[in-house]
C-alpha cells in the first residue's frame, strides 16, 4: 500500500504546496474533521492550517464549513484532479503543437537557406584509435588518407587491420609529407599500400568515399562526419588531386632514411628544373649527351663522392618515380 507520504509528495508535482498536500492526503484518509484535528493528523503547524485550508478550497478541491469548529471536507479525487489533468493535457497538447510548428519553421529554413542538417560525432582522444580500427574493419570498397606523422603513427599502428582490409581488396592509399618517408613508421606499414608524398599539413581519412574521420594532431581529438555530402565530395575532390600530383614513394621502402631523402631531393630536382636543364644543354652542347651528374652536383648533390653502385641505385630509383623507368646498370651509362 503507498503510504500518504508518498501520496502527498507525488500531489506537489500538480501545483500543490508541501503543506497543501499533506492537507489534502490527511482529508482523504480521514474524512471529514475539524480544523485542529486536521493539524494533529498532518502535522501541520497550527498557524497554517486554516491558510492552508483557504488555499484547498480555492483550488477547489476541499469545503470548509462556516460553523464553528471549522469543519473540512475533502473533494474526491476524481472531482477534484480532473480539471488539473485537463490542464496538464491541454499545456501537453500545445507544447507537441509548437515544437511541430517550430521544426517546420527550421526546414523551411534550412531549405531556405540551401543547406541541411548533418550528422557528427566527437571523439575523445583514448577512442580515437579503436573507433579508426572500427572503421578500417566496417570499410568496403576504399580507406583513403591524408595524414601527418601524428596520423602516419596512428595508421602503422592498424597493420594488422590494414592487413586484413588489403585481402578484402580494399584500395588503400595514403598521402604523406616527405620529410616522413624512410622513417621508421614508413617502414612498418604493409608493402601493399600505395603511398604518395606531397605537402600536407592535415589528418583526414575517408572511408568508402562517404565516412570521414578528421584527427587533431595537437590534442589527439577526433571528430567522425556521416552522409555528409558537400564534405565528402570535397573531400574525395581534394584528394583525388593531391594524389595525382603526387610522388609515388612505395619503391623506397627498403631505403634508408637518408637515402630515401636524397632520392626525393633528385625527383624535385628534375621535376621542377630538369626539363630546362635538358632543354639548354642540348642547345648549347655540340654532342648528343646530357650529363644529368652535372645536373645534380650543380643542385647541391654531392655525386663525387658516391660510389659507381650508390649512383646507379640513385638514378634508378629517381627513374622509377619520374617515369617508371630505369637506368643501364652498364658502368657505360654514367657520365662522370
Amino acid at each position: 500500500m503507498v503510504k500518504g507520504q508518498d501520496l502527498a509528495v507525488s500531489l506537489e508535482e500538480f501545483g500543490l504546496s508541501k503543506y497543501e498536500a499533506q492537507a489534502y492526503v490527511t482529508l482523504i484518509t480521514k474524512g471529514t474533521i475539524s480544523a485542529s484535528e486536521l493539524a494533529y493528523y498532518s502535522d501541520l503547524p497550527r498557524t497554517k492550517v486554516y491558510p492552508t485550508l483557504l488555499k484547498l478550497e480555492k483550488k477547489k478541491i476541499a469545503i470548509i464549513s462556516k460553523s464553528k469548529p471549522i469543519m473540512c471536507t475533502a473533494i474526491a479525487p476524481e472531482d477534484a484532479f480532473d480539471e488539473i489533468i485537463q490542464e496538464q493535457i491541454n499545456r501537453v497538447n500545445a507544447m507537441n503543437s509548437l515544437t511541430t510548428k517550430l521544426k517546420r519553421l527550421s526546414e523551411d529554413s534550412k531549405k531556405a537557406r540551401g543547406s541541411e542538417e548533418k550528422r557528427y560525432f566527437h571523439l575523445a582522444q583514448n577512442y580515437v584509435f579503436k573507433q579508426f580500427q572500427t572503421m578500417i574493419e566496417g570499410s568496403k570498397t576504399s580507406i583513403h588518407a591524408i595524414i601527418d606523422s601524428w596520423g602516419l603513427g596512428l595508421i602503422s599502428q592498424c597493420k594488422d587491420e590494414l592487413l586484413v582490409a588489403l585481402r578484402r581488396n580494399i584500395d588503400v592509399k595514403i598521402i604523406i609529407p616527405s620529410n616522413l618517408v624512410g622513417t621508421e613508421t614508413f617502414h612498418n606499414l604493409p608493402s601493399e599500400i600505395k603511398i604518395k608524398t606531397a605537402e600536407v599539413s592535415q589528418n583526414m581519412i575517408t572511408f568508402d568515399d562517404s565516412e570521414i574521420l578528421m584527427i587533431n594532431s595537437s590534442n589527439g581529438k577526433g571528430a567522425i562526419f556521416l552522409s555528409t555530402d558537400v564534405l565528402g565530395t570535397n573531400q574525395v575532390k581534394t584528394f583525388e588531386h593531391a594524389w595525382k600530383s603526387g610522388i609515388k614513394v612505395n619503391n623506397l621502402s627498403d631505403m634508408t632514411k637518408s637515402d630515401a631523402q636524397e632520392t626525393l631531393k633528385v625527383v624535385q630536382l628534375v621535376n621542377e628544373n630538369g626539363l630546362g636543364f635538358v632543354l639548354n644543354s642540348m642547345l648549347n652542347s655540340k654532342g648528343k649527351g646530357i650529363d644529368l651528374m652535372v645536373f645534380l652536383e650543380k643542385n647541391g648533390l654531392d655525386i663525387q663522392s658516391k660510389t659507381l653502385d650508390e649512383i646507379i641505385s640513385l638514378v634508378d630509383s629517381t627513374l622509377d618515380i619520374t617515369c617508371s623507368g630505369i637506368s643501364n646498370t652498364s658502368r657505360r651509362a654514367i657520365t662522370l
